[in-house]
């Protein structure tokens, strides 16, 4: 499997080879903040089979936690952490240029999932702005 994503402005691109180790949807308060949604996206790469092509903005959010983004645009890209994935890179799958390509099979942290998220499929749904 071949993926490729980018940020918003097209600054920073990167395309990752074969399987992710997970693809998850993680509902932590620090995904939360650092995003600004209330739950994000990720899937995990070894380091040497994902590309990056420009250079991304890194931001240390909490100790050996490192949160690397497009500093012209702001798009959240990437996630790091030696301390439990070493050598590895989550990317934020909402970045991704097919947003079908890779979807998520688990969701994680969902202890600090908002209350109200256990009823989101209840919303109601419109296919754009509601009139």
């Amino acid at each position: 499997m071949a993926l490729t994503g980018r940020c918003r402005c097209g600054a920073i691109h990167y395309a990752a080879e074969g399987e992710p180790s997970h693809s998850a949807l993680c509902h932590c308060a620090d995904c939360r903040r650092s995003t600004g949604a209330p739950v994000v996206g990720f899937a995990l790469f070894p380091n040497d089979r994902i590309t990056i092509t420009g250079t991304p903005t890194a931001y240390e959010s909490s100790p050996g936690v490192i949160r690397e983004f497009c500093g012209t645009c702001g798009t959240n890209l990437f996630y790091r952490n030696e301390a439990v994935f070493p050598d590895q890179v989550d990317f934020h799958t909402a970045t991704l240029d097919d947003p079908d390509a890779l979807p998520p099979s688990i969701r994680i942290q969902v202890a600090d999932a908002p209350a109200w998220f256990g009823r989101f499929d209840a919303l109601p749904a419109f296919p754009r702005y509601p009139e």
